[in-house]
């Protein structure tokens, strides 16, 4: 290679480079830490190249294609050539290398198939993974397999994690603890500014962030980096400044689905004048945008987040971590003395996480578990720095069994291999293998950003309308398209139509293709004004109100906003019941299905045509066998409740009372009765299908059964059912309050001279008029005859003179009769 004269001068990074290259020449891996600004991205392999430590290539990866052809571009600057010489760099739809090239720049997916195609990685001498603290899935699995490889295959391999806001003490110990390098400093100081009071919930972000931009652009000097979460917000804080700012300055949005033109004009040096750079997080890497001295940091943070409760991924708006904040600051430092304006307090900065979650915790992952599976490995077999979350991984490895990607042991099938060997999602590789060619450019634009933008209508077929005819679809509609996005589309449906084979299914329509890829997302509308859809995966989904696809009976829907209770739909495409019988006669099934219907109040018994969760015909079951509905009645009785007679109460306040006392009988709780329902009640529901006749169900012989002949027996003797009043007539014993109770009128008690009692319990005695109204309560008989009688009696003859009021009730004979008329 050429000498290093032309090489970056002496940066921060250049202190560690001997102890780096040390530790990579005598245990070939490490990790380094270096702050923004020290220079590692340029330097590191410039100077492992210059040090000979592999006759090898060198390969580095970053996370974003502009990262890596700035990179590239910039190392090959420094050795005074163009990219394609000894430096070159690799991204998806472009390549820039030669067969001299040493240091090659990739992007992070191009490293797994890499060593999935050639698992000893002939040719590379060396993997650098390059702001690894960004802890992308492809990084982290990247890492993983290079691990295995150099465990296995390549004990000469050498493997270096850079990183500037790493802990790095976890990746070391993963790559046996491998030495620790670390490079002091930045560049250049950088000043924060905090808020000196919280931002009020009434200030619009993009007002209080572009008055922040307003205020930094009138006190500093020099190109100012403005961090926003999204492109949304770009254009309009872009709006809101156009008017105000001075006239040299030129504002300059960057974000990844940008054209790399636009892209490069927001890096590159201003000739004249000030730049104002509006960019998302794909300015926290490695790229090096020229001018800039200050940074205007919003505070927030956009990150797709996966629920496999929904199988759905949203983009969610979150606080920075103190790790990205610390990395964007450094960004104010690259070239000069900087300065940092935070649109937060300084109190408030420390509620913020320490470091942003691994891509692993919070992404789908289908494309994870593909390339396991063709690894021949689940995730506690590779030696992964984070592991996936369980739940998740199963949705996953669910997703590639129903597109035959896996078997059903989890081992990658045939067309699972073919589908791992196509650039995308496996969804849309599925689809790209079935339908072939011509589902090319679909896939391009469901793996892109919408070309429509927010606000169009949800209709798929207007977005493909306008990729194979814009001319004729701006004749017909007025929303805008993105023409630079409509262009990456057709190109990228070009590259994925020549890796296409050719298919004998290759005339699908658009639906069909759409509903090959997303077969959990066919949506079937539900009855009702509002456009809302009961999707085949199980899950809810609405459309947007007065969309003109809303009355559609049958949709598939290929983006949604991931809402986990009931998910927005984005983008959708009709589909006709003849496509989806099509498309999946195989999975199509009859079922009968007995259920509560809780708005009915009743069992009902259907016969169902079904694919997944859609019913495509519904109906009624004749002959339902009795123990189905009576499983299905037992939701029924869940949904009203417990069905109490009056003798149902009291028995289970019968054993509740032996129970409270120390006796080994069933828990009769109305909690412990509700979670065993199963096991007590299911035998005794014959008959009862809806709320009237749970009304006038008594569940006292199905209580009565819990309880075996001996357990009856002791029950009977130690709480009786019933008391024997002096007439012999029985009367129901009340257990439920704190003394078992009786309830008679006081003439029935004559002649009884002690108290009743059960067992050891007195009994509770209440004494009624003739007009059966309470007149005594008692617990001592006898010392009521002895006592209060009187003066009862006194009061009782002159309202119920027909009725005997002996001076000595215990002598007198128990009666319910009054005397007759002649002798009153």
């Amino acid at each position: 290679m050429p000498d290093n004269a032309g090489m970056t001068p002496a940066l921060p990074i250049h202190d560690a480079i001997p102890a780096l290259l040390d530790a990579l020449r005598s245990r070939r891996r490490a990790v380094l830490q270096a702050p923004p600004g020290a220079g590692k991205t340029t330097v590191v392999p410039l100077e492992m190249l210059q040090a000979g430590l592999t006759d090898q290539r060198i390969l580095m990866l970053e996370p974003r294609r502009l990262a890596a052809r700035a990179a590239a571009e910039r190392m090959a600057q420094s050795l005074g050539q163009n990219p394609g010489e000894t430096v070159g760099y690799r991204v998806r739809g472009e390549a820039r290398v030669g067969e001299q090239t040493r240091i090659e720049v990739v992007t992070e997916g191009i490293l797994t198939r890499m060593i999935q195609s050639d698992p000893e990685l002939r040719g590379v001498g060396a993997v650098i993974f390059d702001e690894f603290h960004e802890r992308s899935l492809n990084a982290d699995l990247g890492l993983a397999l290079c691990l295995e490889v150099a465990g296995a295959l390549r004990d000469d391999l050498i493997l270096l994690v850079m990183s500037a806001t790493l802990d790095a003490a976890p990746v070391a110990h993963l790559m046996g603890d491998a030495p620790m390098i670390t490079s002091q400093g930045r560049t250049y100081p950088v000043e924060i500014r905090w808020r000196d009071r919280p931002r009020s919930k009434t200030h619009r972000f993009e007002e209080a962030l572009a008055d922040l931009v307003a205020e930094a652009t009138a006190e500093t000097t020099g190109g100012i980096l403005v961090f926003l979460p999204g492109e949304g917000e770009i254009r309009r804080v872009e709006a809101l400044l156009r008017p105000g700012l001075p006239g040299d300055c030129h504002l300059r949005p960057l974000f990844g689905a940008m054209e790399f033109a636009a892209q490069r004009a927001a890096i590159a040096p201003m000739e004249q004048g000030r730049k104002v750079v509006l960019a998302t997080a794909i300015a926290e890497t490695s790229l090096t945008i020229e001018d800039i001295r200050v940074v205007v940091d919003g505070g927030r943070s956009r990150r797709a987040r996966f629920d496999p409760g929904s199988g759905m991924s949203r983009l969610v708006t979150e606080p920075v971590t103190r790790a990205e904040a610390t990395q964007r600051a450094g960004r104010a430092g690259r070239v000069a003395e900087g300065r940092c304006y935070r649109l937060w307090t300084k109190g408030e900065e420390g509620a913020l996480q320490a470091f942003p979650p691994a891509e692993i915790e919070a992404a789908d992952l289908a494309g994870l578990a593909l390339e396991l599976a063709l690894w021949g490995a689940a995730p506690e077999d590779v030696p992964l720095l984070t592991p996936p979350n369980p739940g998740a991984y199963v949705e996953a490895q669910t997703l590639l069994r129903h597109l035959g990607a896996l078997d059903v042991a989890g081992r990658i099938t045939a067309h699972g291999k073919t589908l791992a060997a196509l650039p995308l999602h496996p969804r849309l590789a599925h689809m790209l293998a079935w339908a072939g060619p011509k589902a090319a450019l679909m896939a391009a634009l469901l793996a892109e950003r919408d070309p429509l933008g927010r606000g169009a209508p949800v209709d798929l077929a207007l977005r493909l309308a306008a990729l194979r005819d814009l001319r004729g679809y701006e004749a017909r509609h007025s929303h805008a398209v993105h023409r630079g996005t409509l262009e990456r589309i057709k190109v990228e449906a070009r590259r994925l139509a020549s890796q296409s084979r050719t298919s004998p299914d290759a005339d699908m329509s658009d639906a069909e293709c759409a509903a090959l890829a997303y077969p959990d997302r066919i949506g079937l509308r539900r009855k009702g004004d509002e456009p809302r859809y009961v999707l085949s995966g199980g899950k809810g989904a609405i459309l947007p109100d007065a969309d003109p696809m809303g009355q559609a009976r049958l949709i598939v829907a290929t983006d949604l906003d991931g809402n986990p209770r009931e998910a927005r739909v984005r983008q959708a495409i009709t589909i006709s019941e003849a496509e989806v019988r099509g498309l999946f006669a195989d999975r199509i099934t009859w079922q009968d299905v007995c259920f509560w219907d809780k708005r009915e109040r009743r069992v009902v018994a259907r016969a169902q045509e079904r694919l997944g969760a859609l019913v495509l015909d519904d109906r009624h079951w004749k002959d339902a066998p009795e123990d189905t509905i009576a499983r299905a009645m037992l939701d029924g009785v869940r949904d009203l409740g417990l069905s109490w007679s009056d003798p149902a109460r009291r028995f289970v306040a019968r054993v509740l009372l032996l129970r409270d006392g120390g006796e080994t009988l069933p828990d009769m709780s109305e909690t412990a009765l509700m979670d065993s329902l199963e096991d007590w009640l299911l035998p005794y529901l014959t008959g009862v299908r809806a709320a009237q006749d749970w009304k006038r169900f008594d569940m006292l012989n199905a209580l009565r059964a819990r309880l075996s002949w001996d357990e009856m027996q002791m029950l009977d003797h130690a709480a009786p059912a019933q008391f024997t009043t002096p007439l012999g007539r029985n009367i129901p014993i009340d257990y439920s309050g704190e003394h078992p109770e009786i309830t008679l009128r006081l003439q029935e008690m004559f002649g009884q001279t002690t108290h009743p009692m059960v067992g050891r319990t007195p009994l509770r005695v209440t004494l009624l008029s003739p007009g059966n109204r309470p007149v005594q309560t008692t617990l001592d008989i006898p010392g009521f005859w002895a006592s209060s009688y009187a003066d009862v009696r006194k009061d009782m003859r002159g309202r119920y003179p027909r009725h005997p009021w002996p001076e000595d009730p215990t002598q007198a004979d128990p009666t319910l009769r009054a005397k007759p008329r002649n002798n009153a």
